[in-house]
C-alpha cells in the first residue's frame, strides 16, 4: 500500500522560511505528477504547486517568486521551499502525488497534512 509522509511544517514570523517535505513509500512502480495543496478551515483546499516526472512546474500566483517546488526522483520526494512568507500562507499544507502502483494500477494519494503558521 503507498504512503505519503509530509513534515517541515511548524510557525514562523512574517518574513521567514519553512521547507515541506514529502516521501512516497509502499508498492510504488513509478510516481507521476506530485504537488502541494493547502486549506484552511471553511475553505476549499486549493493548489499550490505542482510538478511533473520531467520537471515542469507551475504554482497559484500568489506564491510564484515566493516558493519553490522541487523533487528527487530517486528518494519519490517533493520538496516545497516557502520563503517570505505572509499570514495569508496559515494553513495545512497536504502532499499529492499521482502513482502506479507494483499493481499497475494508477491513482491519486494524499498525505495528512502538516500545519505551517506565520504570525505577523
Amino acid at each position: 500500500q503507498v504512503q505519503l509522509v509530509e513534515s517541515g511544517g511548524g510557525l514562523v514570523q512574517t518574513g521567514g522560511s519553512l521547507r515541506l517535505s514529502c516521501t512516497a513509500s509502499g508498492s510504488i512502480f513509478s510516481v507521476n505528477g506530485m504537488g502541494w495543496y493547502r486549506q484552511v478551515p471553511g475553505k476549499q483546499r486549493e493548489r499550490v504547486a505542482t510538478i511533473t516526472s520531467g520537471g515542469s512546474t507551475n504554482y497559484i500566483d500568489s506564491v510564484k517568486d515566493r516558493f519553490t517546488i522541487s523533487r528527487d526522483n530517486a528518494k519519490n520526494t517533493v520538496l516545497l521551499q516557502m520563503n517570505s512568507l505572509k499570514p495569508e500562507d496559515t494553513a495545512v499544507y497536504y502532499c499529492n502525488a499521482v502513482i502506479q502502483s507494483i499493481a499497475r494500477v494508477t491513482l491519486s494519494y494524499w498525505g495528512r497534512g502538516t500545519q505551517v503558521t506565520v504570525s505577523s
